[in-house]
């Protein structure tokens, strides 16, 4: 399976920020959820594959190509879904037509009033007074109307209702039905990535901790429940973090599987992708490695 996009030694900082090699491959067809907590570098992420923002060291390829040196031809094949619209308020979905016209060798007039039609977005009606959730589905139907095979969306479906959400979520399936049709879909609603992505990367202070199929890393990770006196018998290697509560111990492994068998004392919970970037945030936020962390709580056992 060859890759739509691949960043290399990727380098940009800001005042509190700082991004430093990052490498990120994302392989034709399917959906790459692109998980992280606020402040993460999702955005800056996106925004440097797409050339918005200059980055300070690195290499974007794009279909194969040169980010900048072939950033025209490129972006005829990528349709964009932000946070916040792009359009004017004053816009109405006719005249952002006529606008794509003019921008997409392949902007079709008759799909976009398909999915107005399907959206139930008025023609004439300037955008600006339309709700987040039909602003939501505006961009999408631009998105999908110019033949685009790859999508870029940093948090589409946040703050819609769980039936606008629902509907968004279907609608990007549907997209990648087509094999050789890609997204890169950046959100903090983990569970709507649990239900559609493929694969997986997890960002967090601008580095890369996890990147996988999706349900390798659902399979390679579990919670072990256990009375606090037997933190002792887990091994350092196996932890990737610890949480302790009045009742006991909650430990996140990486190779469930095997902790399976070293652990029978051990309650062994399936994690979800939640659990497994909140475990991953705490460890990193405290400085520490599993290793590190066992080793204080085993003194505090």
């Amino acid at each position: 399976m060859s890759n739509v996009i691949e960043v290399e030694g990727l380098c940009k900082c800001y005042d509190g920020f700082a991004m430093e090699n990052l490498n990120l491959s994302i392989p034709q067809g399917g959906i790459m959820g692109f998980i992280g907590a606020n402040g993460a570098g999702k955005t800056t992420t996106i925004y440097s594959i797409l050339n918005i923002i200059p980055v300070d060291a690195g290499r974007i390829r794009i279909f194969g190509k040169d980010y900048k040196k072939d950033e025209q031809e490129i972006k005829q094949d990528i349709g964009v879904v932000f946070d916040e619209m792009g359009y004017h308020g004053i816009m109405t979905p006719l005249q952002i037509s006529r606008m794509m016209k003019s921008i997409y060798h392949n902007w079709s007039e008759t799909e976009f009033a398909k999915y107005l039609d399907r959206f139930g977005l008025p023609y004439k009606k300037r955008c600006g007074t339309f709700s987040r959730g039909m602003r939501m589905k505006l961009q999408i139907a631009v998105a999908l109307s110019h033949e685009a095979k790859l999508l870029l969306m940093d948090e589409p479906t946040s703050g819609l209702d769980p039936v606008v959400r629902n509907e968004m979520l279907d609608i990007f399936q549907e997209f990648v039905e087509e094999e050789d049709h890609t997204i890169l879909l950046s959100s903090h609603i983990i569970e709507d990535l649990e239900r559609i992505a493929d694969e997986i990367s997890f960002i967090d202070k601008g580095r890369i901790l996890l990147a996988d199929n999706k349900d390798v890393i659902l399979e390679q990770h579990a919670i072990l429940k256990g009375r606090k006196q037997d933190i002792g018998k887990i091994q350092s290697e196996d932890v990737v973090g610890v949480k302790r509560s009045a009742y006991g111990v909650e430990i996140l492994v990486h190779d469930a599987p095997a902790c399976r068998r070293r652990y029978p004392e051990f309650l062994c919970e399936p994690a979800s992708l939640e659990d497994i970037m909140l475990y991953y945030v705490s460890r990193e936020s405290k400085g520490m490695t599993g290793a590190s962390e066992m080793a204080v709580e085993n003194k505090g056992a």
